[in-house]
């Protein structure tokens, strides 16, 4: 069996929720004033976009790291479309990487792109089955954009 893995997450009214990991510093989220929220926090589904922005930003930089490739910045940047109904679940979602180094090529960050999105990350994985999901790769030293599926 593999690794167990567990949060929890403490309410403080009127809707906000701090949660907590193995490593114990908290995530605040909350919801907007117009849900009975305060807005002091992302809410639930803006965690789970960052969840997968964080799980596969950080395949990227460690695959890069290990092919010896330095970059000087990378960015994930995750947007998803809602269905109008509850739950209200994503219907659609997109990853845009925007990297830079001075040795990248724009064919190796899709080389490690694909391999986070096709074999490493966790949450990619868990959720293309239910979400459609494309991304776009951005190399920032020459401004050149490819979308890809």
């Amino acid at each position: 069996m593999g690794e167990s893995v567990g949060v929890t997450v403490y309410w403080t009214p009127p809707r906000r929720f701090a949660g907590i990991g193995a490593v114990g510093a908290p995530v605040a989220m909350d919801t907007r004033p117009e849900q009975g929220g305060e807005s002091s926090g992302p809410t639930p589904m803006e965690t789970i976009l960052m969840a997968l922005a964080g799980c596969t930003g950080m395949d990227v930089a460690g695959i890069l790291e290990k092919m010896r490739i330095p970059l000087t910045a990378l960015t994930v940047s995750v947007s998803g479309e809602r269905a109008d109904t509850h739950p209200k679940v994503f219907t659609r979602i997109h990853i845009r990487y925007e990297a830079a180094g001075p040795e990248l090529t724009y064919a190796q960050l899709e080389r490690v792109v694909r391999l986070s999105q096709e074999k490493y990350c966790s949450i990619s994985a868990m959720l293309r089955p239910a979400v459609p999901m494309t991304h776009e790769i951005v190399l920032a030293e020459n401004e050149e954009a490819r979308l890809a599926g």
